[in-house]
């Protein structure tokens, strides 16, 4: 199994890509069976699609790669607590687990416009077995919202 932390460094690293290639700063990498299925970033203002979230993005790239729809025993970080979209998304795609490390109140303060819809309680409430590890590599996944606001390529959200 790849560990969390090192797909934590290659999600951070997709989202600075992406904040140098004027998108949000947000990032998401997926592994499965010990091997790395995908690592993007938010392509939202690329690609015109608001659904192009990092963890979208991203499982758009795992499901090709496995071959499968569903991604059993597969983990999931991404820079930042996923939104409702990206939670349903996840559990869809059957991921066994769902790091995170900047919260969705982190994401606000920065200027997304955020449903405050905690991403455990969506779960709980949709009785969702995929597991939440809120907090891995916080500070250096809150980082990136002042890396983004200090970005000249910085688009409003």
């Amino acid at each position: 199994m790849l560990d969390p932390a090192d797909l934590m460094h290659e999600a951070i690293r997709q989202a600075r890509a992406g904040i140098r290639e004027g998108q949000s700063p947000f990032g998401c990498a997926i592994a499965q069976g010990g091997k790395l299925l995908a690592a993007t970033h938010n392509v939202v203002v690329a690609t015109t699609d608001i659904t192009a979230h990092a963890e979208v993005t991203a499982l758009r790239q795992a499901c090709r790669a496995a071959g499968e729809i569903h991604l059993v025993g597969a983990i999931a970080v991404s820079t930042c607590e996923p939104c409702p979209m990206c939670m349903a998304a996840l559990h869809w795609a059957q991921v066994d687990t769902v790091y995170y490390g900047a919260t969705i109140a982190d994401a606000a303060a920065a200027g997304f416009n955020e449903l405050h819809l905690p991403a455990a309680e969506l779960l709980r409430i949709g009785r969702s077995p995929v597991k939440l590890v809120p907090g891995l590599l916080a500070e250096d996944c809150r980082a990136l919202f002042s890396e983004w606001l200090a970005s000249p390529l910085r688009q409003s959200y």
